[in-house]
């Protein structure tokens, strides 16, 4: 009190000025005639009071009552009346990318009881809340969904479920309970992220609508409608609700499946179940059984009577088979059951069975011959199903391992237990390949009616079953039979062996003989052959003497007559010039030439004359042959002309003495009783 009485009056003046400006300022602030609004926020404006009084219907004051009016306030300065509005001010409602905002009404038409989300065809502008009441729009969770962006919406009608956060005018603690409900079970189903299907997982999705009208009685699955882009209806792949209902579609699981891509769906309106897609590997085929469809007429004929066969979309099995593949197939909708169209083995035994497991619970057939033998028989059967008539056998048996083992196995161990009853141990075993060969045809029939075809029929050895080893005796008795009797035939084989050695011994010692005798024969001829040879050449040898001796006798004769006229010209000659120069000379030249003449004579006689050259040089030139192809003197062979008390002819040495000796006694030829012929090796 002491420090406001020393005030000034200047000070009491701005304190009387100061004190009215902050209780106007105060007033102003409780009143809400200025509000400011950022640009980033929005304004939701709740009238305290109105002279047209409170809501009577609904939530939003359309007519000017007092409760929440439904234009927001953007950014800005805004001037209001006092005491008669209160400003709430809220973000702005951003959705990020790739992601979905889900709506809730507030007020609007109540929803009917067969309908679980708000009708948008009309109502579906979001931030004009006037006209989505005009148009009708219903409260509650709508079926329209909000994609990427920022909106600037009444939080006060609408309520945006994000996966960041839920935008709302709290109004009391259990809607907010509410709308966290909301927000868990969308997050749960995945819904504010669109469904997105990898190609490489080989997924497909299964749709189930939660909202419009139920499936007729009967149907368990709803029809695909308004799939066709051209369609004014097409709601692509459930994403527009709207267009999906109006096309016709039903709650419930749905016929058709979103193949790989993304899909913003509302998770509310439709959830989406992942499966695989359907692998027909190669070396099989899918049967088709539909639990849907329109009801086709049976094709299977009247005299087969084991269920419908229709055609491809129609329920019941159909009768084209899906060949190998992926397919976007709805296993909610139908199965398919997989039959192999290559051959496959079916083994009768506990220890093994194919990788296809059809046989996994088949074993032994287990026999009684007829000596009372209870053996086991293993055996395998090679069965082939043609893919045509794959949905034939589906439809007879349902899929193939029943076929397995309600029917073949039973036919099977029948046919071979009644075989069995036929055949002792012993001729089962020894009989084994006629049983399979016989088996094979047979069955092959049977086996045709049921739409199948047998291949081949494998049977084993038969064996004791548990605890049994009387089999094993006959067995080992059967196998000292066998070696007794190998042991007979064994010796027999050895005897004729040994008889068989002995003949063939004696026919090499004949051979051996036949050769040395073959080889002296070939011998004598080859000395014949020779002798007549060397005849030949000796004879060539001899005419080639004579010819060369004469040919040489008159080579000599020649020369000497040619000397002779050469000493007769040279005498002529000379007597010429004698005559010429004198016939002192002449008779000199006569007396040479006589002594010329006397002379050549005889040195004509001195060599023999002309057959004594002759003589001579024939036997120089035996004498060379002989040196030359150094033949015997004494021939070893002769064959020549007379015979006399000795029994053999004159050789060419005694020809050629006699030649000598004749020509010595002046004889111009040889005896006429001499006639030899040459002989040589």
């Amino acid at each position: 009190m002491e420090a406001l009485t020393n005030l000034s009056p200047m000070e009491w003046l701005a304190i009387e000025i100061a004190i009215p400006l902050i209780v106007l300022a105060i007033l102003f602030r409780w009143s809400g005639v200025i509000r400011y609004i950022p640009n980033d926020r929005l304004g939701i404006l709740e009238k305290l009071w109105s002279f047209r009084g409170s809501v009577k219907n609904g939530f939003i004051a359309l007519n000017g009552e007092a409760g929440f009016q439904p234009e927001v306030v953007r950014g800005g300065l805004h001037f209001f009346m006092p005491f008669q509005y209160s400003m709430h001010r809220a973000n702005l409602v951003t959705i990020p990318q790739g992601q979905i905002g889900y709506v809730f009404a507030r007020d609007g038409k109540p929803l009917p009881p067969t309908q679980t989300l708000a009708s948008n065809i009309e109502a579906d502008d979001f931030q004009d809340v006037r006209g989505f009441l005009v148009k009708g729009g219903q409260k509650g969770p709508q079926r329209k969904i909000l994609r990427e962006g920022t909106y600037a919406i009444n939080l006060a009608q609408f309520i945006v479920l994000t996966a960041q956060s839920i935008y709302a005018v709290n109004l009391s603690s259990s809607e907010q309970t509410l709308f966290a409900d909301m927000s868990t079970l969308i997050t749960e189903r995945e819904g504010f992220a669109p469904v997105v299907i990898h190609d490489a997982e080989d997924m497909i999705g299964i749709v189930t609508i939660h909202d419009g009208p139920a499936l007729p009685d009967g149907e368990i699955i709803a029809p695909t409608v308004a799939n066709d882009p051209k369609d004014p209806n097409f709601h692509n792949n459930f994403q527009d609700p709207e267009k999906f209902l109006n096309a016709g579609g039903y709650r419930g699981r749905q016929l058709q499946v979103l193949a790989d891509g993304s899909y913003f769906l509302n998770r509310i309106f439709a959830t989406v179940e992942l499966v695989d897609k359907t692998i027909i590997s190669v070396g099989t085929v899918g049967v088709v059984v539909s639990y849907t469809g329109r009801r086709g007429a049976d094709i299977s004929g009247q005299s087969y009577r084991h269920g419908e066969l229709v055609e491809t979309g129609a329920r019941g099995v159909w009768s084209t088979p899906l060949l190998p593949g992926k397919y976007a197939f709805n296993t909610y909708a139908g199965s398919i059951v997989i039959v192999p169209t290559t051959n496959f083995v079916l083994k009768w035994t506990k220890e093994q069975f194919g990788e296809h497991r059809l046989d996994e619970n088949l074993s032994e057939v287990s026999l009684i011959t007829k000596d009372a033998f209870e053996p086991v028989l293993p055996l395998s059967v090679v069965v082939h199903i043609d893919y045509m008539k794959a949905p034939l056998v589906v439809q007879r048996f349902g899929d193939i391992k029943r076929l397995v083992e309600q029917t073949l196995d039973p036919m099977v161990s029948a046919y071979f237990k009644n075989i069995a009853q036929t055949k002792t141990l012993i001729e089962l075993l020894q009989e084994r390949s006629e049983i399979q060969r016989k088996s094979g045809e047979e069955m092959r029939e049977k086996f045709a009616s049921y739409s199948l075809e047998l291949q081949e029929v494998l049977i084993g050895t038969p064996r004791a079953s548990n605890g049994q080893n009387s089999i094993e005796q006959i067995l080992i008795q059967l196998r000292e039979r066998q070696i007794a009797v190998e042991k007979v035939e064994t010796y027999k084989l050895q005897e004729a062996a040994a008889i068989q050695e002995r003949t063939l011994r004696e026919k090499e010692a004949l051979a051996e003989q036949q050769a040395k005798i073959t080889t002296s024969a070939l011998t004598i001829e080859i000395s014949e052959n020779e002798g007549k040879a060397q005849l030949a050449r000796t004879r060539q040898q001899a005419e080639t003497i004579q010819v060369t001796a004469k040919a040489e006798a008159e080579k000599v004769r020649l020369a000497g007559l040619g000397e002779a006229d050469r000493i007769k010209a040279i005498a002529l000659a000379d007597a010429e010039r004698i005559k010429a120069t004198g016939f002192a000379d002449a008779e000199k030249v006569r007396a040479v030439g006589l002594a010329e003449a006397e002379a050549t004579e005889k040195k004509v006689a001195a060599f023999g004359g002309p057959d004594y050259q002759l003589n001579s040089q024939v036997l120089m030139r035996f004498a060379e042959a002989i040196e030359n192809g150094r033949l015997p003197l004494v021939p070893q062979i002769q064959v020549g002309g007379g015979a006399g008390e000795k029994g053999a002819t004159n050789g060419l040495v005694e020809m050629m003495l006699s030649m000598l000796v004749a020509d010595r006694l002046g004889r111009q030829e040889p005896p006429a009783a001499v006639s030899a012929t040459i002989a040589h090796d």
